[in-house]
């Protein structure tokens, strides 16, 4: 028995020490440098996998013993608060690519600064301009860091530790060049997009010091540097003593002799194979006459006199990165067309024209495209539903372009054996492929001249794509839905009617869901009924509805504003409106046939950008119940569907804008006002911002938008075109032409009996 219990405790001993002979077990020597002593003289630390206990320690046996712990409660400590950053970057530590300064001065802000700003600005991604002293007037559009002092090296020590206080998380590599200075913004991406950021680089163009005492060579500062995140972030300690210990009377060479000194590193204009390329302008040089390599492939070029020839070297350095795409893309179809010859199906297999997408196979009959059918003079497929109208405007300028590229590739194929003219266009189709483009087949009949001058007529079908263009993203400001919107009614003698029903629908949708928005009604009398209001104010039961709704809804006040004229324009009453309130209210401008809901009023902050942008949306008009429910009774609630109303394109009355976009579009048309005061009556707000605002006018279909059917009263005292768009809008509004054809064709039947 005893011989059994004492084999039983060994088995598992001889299992676990196979090479625990051989381990070495010292505690002072190199061999057990895991293992450390605590305070009380015991082992400490993780055991080697291979390594047991010795048996001599009387604890070691205790931890093979099974024990019973006690329980004990864990008292529950108060959660820390988790912070999450805002963006995933953020948290990740992830930094952009490029940052671009330029250092300019009071004198050239406004001048080559606006010129460099215009050139790089929407290649890059920041772009921050630092000058010494501020000018009267900072030019729209540019960040601005004035450091307070014209001196130079002051300048040059600010913005680098201007850099380095907020910007060095941010970035990997930063870019200073002068505001003389041409960059080619997508040129220097590309060169830092193949550096690592790792690298301690300064690059540029290598120049000796002055008097040629100290070694090594600083970055001159006319054709720009580049600097590492890494070599910024050395340089950091020591850059109060390079403002201190190194006079210069160069900025630039300030900066290489404190690179140089505290993190022994040398400009260089080449590094790991690339190369940074720049050139020197002369006096009164032409760009579009330079013809060296070097011009041809400068980051920068420096310097420059005045901004006409800023924008000229950018506008010769377009064409010349258009060229290059162009040559790209015509070396990628050549390799298309050798790879296809290969190919299982052969030259089949390589779609028409080289590298656009292949025309759309429907899969149903519904998904069909429909080709349009058209000749030089005329249409067969109109706007209106007619079958045949003439050809004007875009779609004959369309036509017309279409035909001269054909011709003009023809005659690129066929010289010079042959010599086309153009007789006629006997057919011609089109259709709109959305994933290609607009396509074209035309049936041309053509005059062939030969070298020897004889001629004949002949017929030749040629196929055209127009393809779609690249989709290029705009970037627009930061706005919020926490705006406030400022909803503003112009009320006449007519519109008393609809009054109630509106306040009923605004006030379940605004008043009762505390929507941050505010109504003002605005009463327009005609002078006669202005000497009235006394002994009979035409809206004192809107007035008294007011006061219904205020004391129905404590906290809501709703504001109104009388206004005397003959002629209602929008720019008229505005005028009045735009001074009771702030430049920065947002203004919507409605109309009382309108339900507003609060997914509108959203759209209506998002899309009305400050100095930016005004939106002017396209409503949802139901059609006239008595045409759209002929004989039926018209549902209680109506849906956004092609048989029950249309979007009105040719109403213009509802606008969200802000006030101060709207002062300065109105103060850029005072001089024109001042020759014809009519051009407030010709004028809706629409065009006024068309034709003299520079803000991007966005006009779309807006399905929250939604007015129920009413006939317009036109007002013949407005101009011509804003009284025929009224009369358009009450004509479209009737009915589809389905619904007047039944209509008409009902009339006859009844007529025949």
């Amino acid at each position: 028995m005893r011989f059994s219990v004492f084999i039983s405790v060994l088995r598992p001993i001889g299992l676990l020490s196979v090479n625990w002979v051989e381990e070495s077990c010292l505690i002072d020597g190199k061999a057990n440098d895991e293992l450390s002593l605590s305070q009380d003289g015991q082992l400490k630390g993780a055991r080697k996998p291979s390594s047991i206990a010795t048996g001599s320690d009387a604890d070691s046996e205790e931890d093979f013993e099974p024990r019973i712990v006690p329980y004990k409660q864990v008292q529950q400590s108060t959660p820390k608060k988790l912070f999450r950053a805002k963006y995933i970057s953020t948290e990740l530590g992830m930094r952009e690519r490029l940052f671009v300064g330029v250092l300019t001065s009071k004198n050239t802000i406004n001048t080559l600064g606006v010129a460099i700003n215009r050139t790089i600005s929407h290649h890059l991604d920041t772009v921050v301009f630092f000058t010494g002293m501020r000018n009267r007037k900072v030019p729209h559009g540019m960040f601005v860091v004035t450091h307070g002092d014209e001196r130079l090296i002051w300048n040059m020590f600010q913005t680098i530790k201007y850099v380095l206080e907020h910007y060095i998380n941010e970035y990997d590599w930063f870019y200073f060049v002068q505001d003389d200075t041409y960059m080619e913004a997508d040129r220097i991406k590309a060169l830092v997009g193949h550096l690592s950021m790792d690298w301690e680089l300064y690059m540029g163009r290598p120049e000796e010091f002055i008097g040629g005492e100290m070694e090594g060579r600083y970055c001159y500062g006319g054709f720009g540097y580049l600097l590492s995140r890494t070599l910024l972030l050395r340089l950091q300690p020591f850059l109060e003593n390079c403002r201190n210990d190194i006079l210069s009377a160069r900025p630039d060479e300030w900066l290489g002799r404190c690179i140089i000194d505290y993190a022994n590193t040398n400009c260089v204009s080449e590094y790991g194979g690339l190369q940074y390329y720049h050139y020197e302008l002369g006096k009164n040089s032409d760009p579009s006459k330079e013809e060296s390599e070097q011009f041809k492939n400068a980051l920068t070029v420096h310097p420059v006199s005045d901004p006409e020839q800023m924008y000229r070297l950018h506008k010769h350095f377009t064409e010349i990165e258009l060229q290059r795409t162009y040559d790209e893309i015509a070396k990628l179809q050549a390799e298309i067309k050798n790879v296809s010859v290969v190919a299982f199906e052969g030259n089949r297999t390589a779609q028409w024209p080289v590298g656009i997408n292949p025309p759309f196979e429907p899969k149903s009959r519904f998904e069909v495209l429909r080709w349009e059918y058209f000749t030089e003079e005329q249409i067969y497929s109109c706007t209106d539903g007619s079958p045949k109208c003439e050809l004007r405007g875009i779609d004959q300028m369309d036509v017309a372009d279409v035909i001269d590229i054909a011709m003009g590739e023809l005659n690129k194929k066929y010289k010079p054996v042959l010599h086309l003219k153009k007789q006629q266009l006997i057919n011609g189709y089109r259709r709109f492929d959305p994933t290609r483009g607009m396509e074209y087949t035309l049936d041309l009949q053509l005059e062939v001249v030969n070298q020897k001058g004889h001629s004949r007529s002949i017929t030749k079908r040629v196929h055209l794509v127009r393809p779609l263009s690249r989709i290029e993203i705009i970037p627009m400001p930061y706005v919020t839905e926490a705006t406030r919107v400022h909803i503003i009614i112009p009320l006449t003698l007519l519109d008393r009617s609809f009054v109630n029903h509106f306040l009923e629908t605004f006030a379940s949708n605004a008043f009762e869901t505390s929507e941050n928005a505010i109504l003002t009604f605005l009463f327009i009398y005609d002078p006669i009924e202005a000497q009235q209001v006394n002994q009979n104010d035409i809206f004192a039961s809107v007035k008294a509805q007011i006061n219904t709704y205020e004391r129905k809804y404590p906290t809501v006040k709703i504001p109104w504003i009388s206004v005397k004229t003959e002629t209602p324009s929008q720019i008229k009453f505005m005028d009045i409106i735009s001074k009771k309130h702030p430049v920065d209210t947002l203004f919507f401008l409605a109309n009382i046939n309108t339900n507003i809901n609060s997914e509108f009023l959203n759209r209506c902050r998002m899309n009305s950008i400050n100095n930016w942008q005004v939106f002017f949306p396209i409503h949802f008009q139901d059609y006239n119940p008595d045409v759209a429910y002929h004989n039926q009774q018209p549902p209680a609630t109506i849906d956004l569907v092609k048989d029950a109303g249309h979007f009105d394109r040719s109403s213009f009355e509802e606008a969200c804008f802000y006030n101060s976009d709207y002062m300065a579009t109105r103060t850029r048309m005072t001089a024109d006002v001042q020759e014809n005061e009519e051009i407030l009556e010709n004028l809706d707000i629409y065009d006024m911002f068309v034709k003299y605002s520079v803000l991007h006018v966005f006009r779309a279909v807006e399905p929250a938008l939604h007015q129920q059917y009413r006939y317009q009263s036109c007002n013949p005292r407005l101009s011509e075109d804003i009284y025929h768009r009224c009369v358009q809008s009450n004509l479209e509004g009737l009915g589809s032409r389905s619904q007047l054809a039944m209509l008409v064709f009902e009339q006859e039947q009844g007529n025949s009996t």
